[in-house]
């Protein structure tokens, strides 16, 4: 049974606010943000745009104040990539004057919150923001046409993003590699904190043991997360393979899938324990800053297909998984015909242990931690 965890009081820390740059569909970021939701149960949520439908009713249960773009018509705040040259703008503009105690949890823009002398802000930083810095060429194909006013938005967002990363009193990184990164670009030290992991897990079905299990990814559909390209190395593999996720291109992944490779689009969370308890293998095969949905798949015991780069490589081990170089067709067809003959020497009860570090208690103390000490050292 896990330790109960005594919720700190507001009066021994003031008034608290938690901020977020996007609440428009859930994924690994928007985990962390209800972690830390339920750290403090009386937090407002300041996020720069919130599409409570595509949340599926994640935070329903929360105050939820946005930037001045969520008074904008509902046809330009859905066209969100649009209004790249205004979120700079719309994060200082967000007043928090009010408040002792902001936690931001960003991989892009509101670490840049302007607060006040006496406020402190706690940044959890997902990533730097990746494509004005190690992104930016990929994104300029990715966008179409304008490069050079495009370029010239790019190098702004450079000098913003670097010094709004000296806004906050602390960072902390969620891996690693991110506070890697973080002293590259923004010169600044930072603590790790893993992302926490807590998803219900059902047992195993009786035929977990059997070939005919189908293999399982989750992820926001993305381009750079290379689900076009798992999906076509399991079309040649004529293997099973489930896919979790929405995102923008999900419409023409659907469309073009083979028979056997089949998207759920956004499931619940007990619905993803079920597919974790059920599944042959996960496969990951994304460069990322740490990747939350490998480490749940680890914290249900099962074994995983990786690309082995990134945060990636502090989640799993040749123990708990099988690696691939590069995030391609044939390295991930090489890399599953290679778990298939390694599949019994997988220790699902060793993989379970492996990830207790990544659990919700542990992330719950390690931020507590952190909090108290800045708030503390403001009182000095």
């Amino acid at each position: 049974m896990e330790k109960q965890y005594e919720i700190p009081k507001f009066e021994k820390i003031g008034k608290v606010a938690l901020a977020h740059d996007f609440l428009l569909y859930r994924g690994g970021a928007e985990r962390v943000l209800r972690a830390l939701a339920n750290l403090f149960p009386e937090a407002p949520i300041v996020t720069l745009l919130y599409d409570r439908e595509g949340m599926k009713g994640a935070f329903d249960d929360r105050e939820v104040r946005t930037s001045f773009l969520g008074s904008w018509p509902k046809f330009a705040r859905r066209r969100h990539r649009l209004l790249l040259p205004f979120y700079s703008t719309a994060t200082e503009a967000i007043d928090l004057r009010d408040f002792d105690l902001v936690i931001s949890s960003s991989g892009a823009w509101t670490k840049g919150i302007v607060t006040r002398l006496r406020t402190k802000h706690i940044a959890y930083l997902h990533s730097p923001m990746r494509f004005v810095w190690d992104e930016n060429e990929r994104y300029l194909t990715e966008s179409g046409g304008f490069h050079f006013l495009k370029r010239a938005l790019l190098s702004y967002l450079r000098l913003w993003d670097f010094e709004a990363a000296q806004r906050p009193d602390v960072l902390i990184a969620n891996s690693e590699y991110t506070r890697s990164r973080v002293a590259k670009y923004y010169r600044r030290e930072a603590e790790v904190i893993f992302p926490p992991v807590g998803l219900p897990i059902a047992a195993e079905s009786p035929s977990v043991y059997l070939d005919d299990r189908p293999f399982l990814t989750v992820s926001r559909l993305s381009k750079y997360k290379h689900i076009e390209d798992i999906a076509r190395a399991f079309a040649k593999l004529r293997l099973p393979l489930l896919v979790v996720g929405a995102g923008r291109e999900f419409a023409a992944l659907e469309l073009s899938a083979p028979p056997n490779v089949k998207f759920l689009g956004d499931v619940s969370d007990a619905e993803l324990g079920n597919l974790f308890a059920k599944a042959r293998a996960f496969v990951f095969a994304s460069d990322e800053d740490f990747g939350l949905a490998l480490a749940e798949s680890q914290r249900a015991g099962l074994p995983a297909i990786v690309l082995r780069k990134g945060g990636a490589r502090e989640i799993v081990s040749d123990e708990t998984s099988v690696f691939f170089a590069e995030p391609t067709v044939s390295h991930i067809v090489d890399a599953v015909q290679e778990y298939i003959k390694r599949e019994a020497s997988f220790d699902r009860e060793h993989i379970k242990k492996t990830a207790e570090r990544f659990s919700e208690e542990v992330f719950r103390e390690k931020m507590m931690t952190v909090i108290l000490d800045c708030i503390n050292e403001n009182k000095k």
